[in-house]
């Protein structure tokens, strides 16, 4: 049906008769590249979270979200950007988190400490109000929300996340917060 479609953003559940979400997004990402997915669904175990956005999805909501945020989420999809459940980007930062971490190795007397992954440092800082919005971000509010949240106007949100984006050298909302998370800033 996609193919014949060729739809900019689809919205999947996860579990469907014949065949899973993840699947699914799979497929889709394999043969329509340009076609975004944004996972709406009623579950959020870290299983399921990270098959799915390893599977190709952009997006991941829960059905108990404002239906504002959902269209927020489409819009965000069809220009290429990410929108995550808060829970949803507070498990992802945490599993980055955790597997960025080195491996605890037994000290042993004739051990020496093996090279640290030290982060790239940012070439200009994050002004005051762009570590705001990255906070915001982080806990994967929407322009909008974060517009509202910081009393700002929305396209002044836009500019402070092309900034926060360039900055941090990520090609999306989702990359920032992992570089954020990786160089200390969350």
């Amino acid at each position: 049906m996609s193919a014949a479609l060729e739809p900019d953003v689809i919205l999947m559940d996860l579990r469907m008769p014949g065949m899973s979400g993840v699947e699914a997004t799979r497929r889709l990402h394999a043969e329509f590249t340009e076609t975004k997915v944004i996972i709406l669904t009623t579950f959020e175990e870290d299983e399921e979270v990270f098959a799915a956005l390893r599977a190709g999805s952009v997006g991941y909501l829960l059905k108990a979200s404002p239906s504002a945020k959902l269209c927020d989420a489409i819009r965000l999809a069809a220009r290429g950007e990410s929108l995550l459940e808060p829970s949803v980007a507070a498990k992802l930062v945490a599993e980055f988190s955790r597997l960025t971490q080195p491996p605890v190795r037994p000290a042993t007397p004739l051990a020496s400490p093996g090279p640290r992954s030290i982060p790239t440092p940012l070439l200009e800082p994050l002004s005051a109000r762009e570590r705001d919005v990255l906070r915001c971000l982080a806990e994967g509010l929407s322009n909008k929300e974060i517009a509202s949240r910081l009393s700002l106007a929305e396209g002044t949100v836009k500019n402070h996340m092309s900034q926060v984006l360039g900055k941090l050298g990520a090609l999306d909302r989702t990359q920032a917060a992992l570089r954020a998370r990786e160089l200390g800033l969350l």
